[in-house]
């Protein structure tokens, strides 16, 4: 993926501005080849979020969101659990539910964006027209001492978020 531009909306996105951003998340898939609607930058999809365009799903574990933190307002539907990572069989259905349906707008957010990104993968096969991937995730790409939260990310850029 591309480096994450100046965010193109910074606040609420208009009617006009959403579909922009829409477009150029589509865009954006379309040219790396991915099976998915398509990918937002976390400033991107704060703007999308604010703007009521969108539900945000966070696939992180129930731990992750606990001791990491999470979006306020956000949608819980874990892609895997356990220390094992086993994947949720359950997935699917639980998207369809929480998020209204499979043609709802669906942003989904892991820690680093590739979790959420095999999740996008699962539903677009599964018939969900409008998913789209948070590139980054919320704790973004590790640095050169192999830590998270200084390289990108939702709460590298300083957007809502909270821990419990």
């Amino acid at each position: 993926m591309p480096e994450n531009p100046t965010p193109l909306i910074p606040s609420a996105a208009s009617a006009t501005d959403a579909a922009l951003l829409l477009a150029t998340a589509r865009e954006r898939a379309q040219d790396a080849g991915l099976d998915y609607a398509g990918c937002l930058y976390p400033q991107e999809a704060w703007s999308l979020l604010a703007a009521g365009v969108a539900r945000l799903v966070d696939v992180r574990t129930v731990e992750e969101r606990k001791f990491v933190g999470h979006v306020p307002g956000s949608l819980h539907v874990a892609w895997q659990s356990g220390t094992a990572l086993l994947r949720n069989p359950r997935f699917l259905r639980e998207l369809e539910n929480k998020a209204g349906g499979k043609d709802s707008v669906i942003v989904l957010l892991c820690r680093s964006g590739k979790r959420s990104a095999a999740a996008a993968e699962a539903a677009t096969r599964a018939g969900f027209s409008q998913v789209f991937n948070v590139l980054e995730g919320f704790e973004g790409d590790l640095d050169e001492q192999n830590r998270r939260g200084d390289v990108g990310g939702w709460r590298h850029h300083r957007l809502p978020w909270q821990q419990d």
